[in-house]
């Protein structure tokens, strides 16, 4: 349980449709990813939407303090920045050729955990719940 589930301020109507724009945002770089030449991490972390969303989320993160939105922010921020940090581990366990299949594994590892990420967010939204997120 969430301490943003008691006693938290409600949101103002205009940053839960902010978050749902981010999330937006993020699917669609993820999307791009599947459909298109890029690979859903590729297009997550290099995509033009998903790096509009997570400099949205730091320019409204003060905005949302103190609502359940604030863990929305919190999470999709931080699933931008430990994908970014698992691709840097996959660069680096590819440098041998024994690492290349490690590396792919962590490459669609990382792009199912993305999109697991971006679902998990966006139905708790939906819901107006926060996130659980370990403080």
């Amino acid at each position: 349980m969430s301490s943003f589930e008691a006693g938290a301020a409600e949101p103002r109507e205009g940053l839960v449709t902010l978050a749902h724009v981010i999330y937006a945002l993020h699917a669609f770089s993820a999307v791009t990813g599947i459909i298109g030449a890029a690979t859903i991490v590729g297009a997550f972390l290099t995509g033009w939407p998903s790096i509009i969303a997570v400099i949205l989320n730091y320019a409204k993160r003060a905005d949302v303090r103190g609502t359940y939105l604030e863990t929305h922010f919190s999470w999709q921020i931080r699933t931008f920045w430990y994908a970014l940090l698992w691709v840097m581990i996959g660069i680096a366990v590819a440098v041998t050729i024994v690492g290349i299949p490690i590396s792919l594994m962590i490459f669609v590892a990382i792009s199912l955990w993305i999109l697991y990420r971006i679902v998990r967010g966006w139905l708790a939204l939906l819901e107006r719940k926060p996130m659980d997120i370990p403080q």
